[in-house]
């Protein structure tokens, strides 16, 4: 028995110590810097942590200039971060599709109280009723995105664990057929956070105008800003070049995130701190085309008011009228300040969040900006970090040591305590979690596998009352334990 434990304990510290080499490690911000010296520095400075970012784009915008800089790297090869590098921007255009609203009142195309149907007639159900203005303010009293399906909330689901594309297949058909099975809520009036709204604001001013909506949006704003390096991209083939590569607290890089129906929402948009910048700018000077979408209209929550699109938020004694968003792997912020004409985009590359980076930039004490957030709770990636992590290898020295054991048992306990560090590595939060935590566990599964393969040749080969349903159940974990792994290296 002595031998046996030595045995185990040394497969166990082997086990551990290659895991060294794997183990998860956070991104962080490196020293590398292009563009603007200054502007660079007071993004550094802005950063509470530099933990759990990778690369910065940055623009500050002050008195109509534009100055720009890169953070970091933009990729794992290490590949500076410029002010011209495109990242996926999230929600952050859904300010322009406000501003096309406003665009196209301004032009007598439509007015703020046309309704849904009205403009767009393929909405037939209950939500035709709700007005453009409600859509662009988040008011509509829809949903934020609809699962109308088993196989939606699968697909959704899936996406979610794979680091896939959530809104896959989610064309302008799915998002009006969305619609037109939704009746707007009791929330309606209430200012409620709605993708769906979003994208059928800007879907219903496409069909309005007899054009797709990116054709109109280049159109009425892009072209006339000058945003010609923000670009929506309608497949992985047709990503820019020399782009950011998105990062989860993982370590993973996820798909970009597409879908042609929601591209009003933001999906499928990539751009520059550079041309954001343009945005910024304009509309701060009012001179933009829908400028007025900025304007507060209608009250959020305490101390936050809204426009079309736009957000304005009261910090002390000033006011900053933003916007944000996040995809897999990336982070966005646009705000600016009207009182003084500042303004400032900030663009990350990993699921960090980087709102407090541009509301230091804006003058916002480091108390007031909070604290960068991740994109989900951090106790979901610890909790499934630290399980994955331990639970296949503890479990396979309980069942190895469990003297009714056979080996279909133990073989697949085995399989196990190598699948599940595997999604603990993959799946975790090791920006909250010491990395070094992760080859504890590849310890707990050397000792398991040391222990069965000395225990195998004792073994039964099926000890269940029901012989067939242990082949059935260790089949069916074989499956799924392969599905899941392969998922991780796709």
């Amino acid at each position: 028995m002595r031998k046996t434990s030595v045995i185990a304990l040394v497969a166990g510290m082997v086990a551990g110590l290659a895991g060294l080499g794997l183990m998860p490690r956070q991104p962080r911000l490196t020293a590398q810097t292009t563009g603007d010296a200054d502007v660079a520095a007071a993004a550094r400075a802005a950063v509470a942590d530099p933990a759990g970012y990778r690369g910065l784009a940055v623009a500050l915008i002050d008195g109509g200039r534009i100055r720009t800089a890169g953070l970091g790297d933009r990729d794992r090869a290490g590949n500076p971060v410029r002010p011209d590098t495109p990242f996926e921007t999230g929600s952050v255009p859904k300010v322009l599709t406000g501003m096309l609203l406003a665009h196209q009142v301004s032009v007598g195309a439509v007015r703020p109280d046309d309704t849904l149907g009205a403009t767009w007639p393929a909405i037939t159900g209950a939500a035709r009723e709700v007005t453009l203005a409600e859509l662009a303010s988040h008011r509509a009293g829809l949903p934020r995105i609809v699962l109308s399906s088993v196989t939606d909330w699968a697909r959704t689901i899936w996406a979610n664990y794979a680091a896939g594309n959530p809104y896959a297949g989610q064309d302008v058909d799915r998002v009006r057929a969305a619609a037109n099975d939704q009746t707007p809520g009791d929330g309606r009036g209430e200012v409620h956070y709605s993708n769906l709204g979003m994208a059928l604001l800007g879907q219903a001013l496409a069909a309005d105008a007899g054009t797709g909506y990116p054709e109109l949006l280049d159109r009425e704003l892009l072209t006339p800003l000058g945003m010609t390096a923000t670009i929506r991209v309608t497949s992985a083939h047709a990503l820019p070049a020399e782009r950011a590569e998105g990062t989860l607290g993982s370590g993973r890089t996820p798909d970009p995130w597409i879908g042609t129906g929601y591209a009003p929402a933001g999906l499928g948009y990539w751009s520059t701190a550079e041309d954001l910048a343009r945005l910024v700018a304009a509309t701060a000077a009012g001179t933009a085309p829908g400028a007025d979408a900025r304007d507060p209209r209608f009250d959020h929550t305490d101390g936050t008011r809204i426009g079309y699109g736009w957000l304005t938020t009261r910090y002390g004694d000033r006011e900053i009228t933003w916007h944000n968003g996040a995809t897999g792997g990336f982070y966005s912020y646009v705000g600016f300040d009207r009182a003084t004409g500042r303004g400032v985009v900030v663009l990350g590359n990993t699921d960090r969040g980087v709102e407090p980076v541009g509301l230091r930039l804006l003058g916002v004490p480091r108390e007031e900006a909070g604290t960068a957030s991740p994109a989900r709770p951090t106790w979901i990636g610890v909790g499934i970090g630290l399980l994955f992590t331990f639970i296949g290898g503890l479990s396979l020295i309980g069942t190895a040591l469990r003297p009714a054991a056979d080996r279909l048992t133990v073989l697949s306990g085995g399989v196990w305590a190598i699948v599940y560090p595997a999604l603990g590595h993959q799946l975790g939060d090791w920006s909250a979690v010491p990395g070094w935590l992760w080859p504890l566990g590849l310890v707990a599964s050397g000792v398991g596998l040391a222990l069965a393969v000395q225990r195998w040749r004792g073994l039964p080969v099926n000890g269940a009352t029901r012989p067939w349903l242990r082949v059935a159940a260790t089949a069916g974990s074989f499956v799924v334990a392969m599905a899941l792994a392969v998922a991780l290296v796709r």
